[in-house]
């Protein structure tokens, strides 16, 4: 009965270190996943709250705009020349800066080589070749179907 007593005695520091760990997880969770995203979501609405008319967005959905107008709740977004629509303050990402919307603006415009954006890539087909992708598509097609109505042998 002795023996038993000196073993149970051995054993009892891991007590502290189970209550240490309980401790340690908490804070390490604190710290890696709570404190980034509650800071994150604050600087996010700064930036939504920060939000003046002239100012180039990206709203959440991904649509590029000029803001127009603000209210307490919402803004006037010009998504294209000539049209606007109303978006709460939250819809909106990110504020682009002027060097960036430069650049945003130049991508649309054209290439670097000062070309228009269309002409670099020419997608349409020639009508002779068209005319015959038709003519081997009408003569492929019976020969398919004459195939397929032939039962297999067994």
């Amino acid at each position: 009965m002795g023996g038993n007593m000196i073993i149970a005695a051995n054993g009892g520091g891991g007590g502290a270190f189970n209550l240490l760990l309980l401790l340690a997880v908490p804070l390490v969770f604190y710290f890696l996943l709570i404190r980034p995203q509650s800071k994150r979501r604050k600087e996010q609405l700064q930036l939504q709250n920060s939000i003046e008319p002239g100012a180039r967005v990206i709203t959440t959905s991904g649509m590029h705009a000029t803001v127009v107008s603000t209210d307490d709740d919402g803004l006037v977004l010009e998504i294209a020349p000539g049209v606007e629509a109303r978006f709460v303050r939250q819809a909106v990402m990110n504020v682009v800066r002027d060097d960036e919307a430069d650049e945003l603006e130049d991508a649309e415009d054209g290439d670097e080589d000062g070309k228009p954006a269309g002409d670099s890539i020419d997608l349409s087909k020639d009508d002779k070749n068209a005319a015959d992708e038709v003519e081997d598509d009408a003569v492929s097609k019976p020969a398919a179907k004459a195939s397929s109505t032939e039962k297999p042998s067994a």
